[in-house]
């Protein structure tokens, strides 16, 4: 009987140490890689103490270090398994980023939950070979902002109407900025043109800007910035002109909202990029659209943690955080129909802007290796005279030649 006692009593001790060890809490250490308006606005510590609540299974160690999404892919594949566990990137280097094995590919949850909460265009930028490799959180695109004192909103229709308008001599009616290609684009597409096919991942489509079209549409552009109502990006900023209403009209995204209604409050003007008039007919500028997105390093030596932490980041709930403190429109669908979003007049001219004046920015890897380099010098060129209507035809074919060069 003792020995049977013992026993009882020895496997009863067993069952509760190994009940104890699956209580066990875990010491992980994971490295989060965000732009500085999540650390700043205290969006990120916000969010790592609640998933740290959430998960007492799991002791936390954080470290955070500023990376902003843009910068996210030249940071990474310099040393990927030295790179954030979890990191946020801007869609059009997701295409690099896989190739490179880079970033994780996401299934199972995480996957139902982004393709069934978050709005279906945000997430077909976020996928490659219809695989998920990124949480999107918000719309990347830029749209136009105006200055109410200068321009109302039947001036802000057309390119035309806007440097029509009589402003003071020191007035600027407009600001060319190519963002090294980013908005210089939405000039070429709007006229119908593209580079490797609309998607971007035909290298046998090639470059057609070199045609008639293309050959206008520079025509255009050499007229416009060499306007002398027309600011140059390159020669004075937006924020030196707009505080004493010297610009009338600017391109740019939601990022730097919050910049600009500071200096012109109830004066500042948000609109759809307009048309422009192209040989007789008026076309719609196009900006490229994308999306900003929370991955994960493959590499990560606490996986089922990182995945859950970029799950977490890119939840409704979140999203509507990051809203709230930094401004970004939601990409979940739920959050973004809420009342204090619909409420909001960037969410009008964002979702306009996506429907009808937007194209998904190519992210094959080839557009990425060439097309910032080459399509950057078409503006510059512009500006210092190198590329006029002397010579436009030969610059165009130059440039079409080293875009789709073996």
């Amino acid at each position: 009987m003792k020995k049977v006692l013992a026993c009882a009593l020895i496997a009863s001790m067993s069952a509760s140490l190994l009940a104890g060890c699956g209580k066990k809490t875990e010491s992980i250490h994971l490295k989060v890689w965000c732009p500085a308006n999540q650390v700043e606005t205290g969006i990120m510590e916000q969010q790592q103490k609640a998933f740290a609540e959430a998960h007492p299974d799991w002791n936390i160690t954080w470290t955070t270090e500023i990376v902003g999404e843009d910068k996210a892919k030249e940071n990474v594949l310099r040393d990927v398994e030295a790179a954030g566990d979890v990191y946020f990137f801007t869609s059009d280097q997701l295409v690099e980023l896989v190739d490179a094995g880079a970033v994780a590919r996401l299934g199972g949850e995480t996957e139902r939950m982004v393709n069934e909460t978050i709005d279906p265009f945000a997430v077909s930028t976020a996928k490659k070979d219809d695989a998920l490799y990124g949480i999107p959180f918000t719309h990347n695109t830029f749209y136009m902002y105006y200055d109410k004192t200068l321009l109302d909103e039947n001036d802000i229709q057309s390119i035309e109407s806007i440097m029509a308008k009589e402003t003071a001599d020191n007035v600027y009616n407009f600001y060319f900025e190519s963002a090294g290609g980013w908005k210089l684009g939405a000039w070429y597409y709007g006229a119908g043109l593209n580079v490797f096919g609309p998607k971007g991942d035909d290298p046998a489509a090639g470059v057609d800007w070199n045609n008639d079209t293309g050959v206008a549409v520079t025509n255009y552009l050499i007229d416009l910035i060499n306007n002398p109502k027309c600011a140059y990006d390159s020669e004075i900023t937006v924020t030196d002109l707009i505080p004493d209403h010297r610009l009338a009209a600017w391109f740019d995204g939601s990022w730097n909202d919050q910049i600009y209604e500071k200096i012109l409050g109830e004066n500042l003007g948000r609109a759809v990029i307009p048309t422009y008039n192209l040989n007789g007919e008026q076309v719609r500028l196009k900006g490229f659209y994308g999306s900003k997105c929370i991955g994960v390093n493959p590499h990560s030596k606490n996986m089922e943690a990182a995945v859950a932490f970029a799950a977490f980041l890119g939840n409704e709930e979140n999203q509507m955080l990051r809203y709230e403190k930094s401004g970004q429109i939601p990409a979940n669908v739920n959050a973004a129909a809420s009342e204090a979003v619909q409420a909001d007049p960037l969410t009008t001219v964002i979702l306009s802007e996506v429907e009808i004046a937007s194209v998904v920015q190519p992210a094959s890897s080839l557009f990425g290796s060439r097309y910032w380099t080459y399509a950057n010098t078409i503006p510059t060129e512009i500006r210092s005279g190198v590329l006029n209507k002397d010579n436009v035809q030969a610059k165009m074919d130059t440039f079409v030649s080293q875009m789709t060069a073996k």
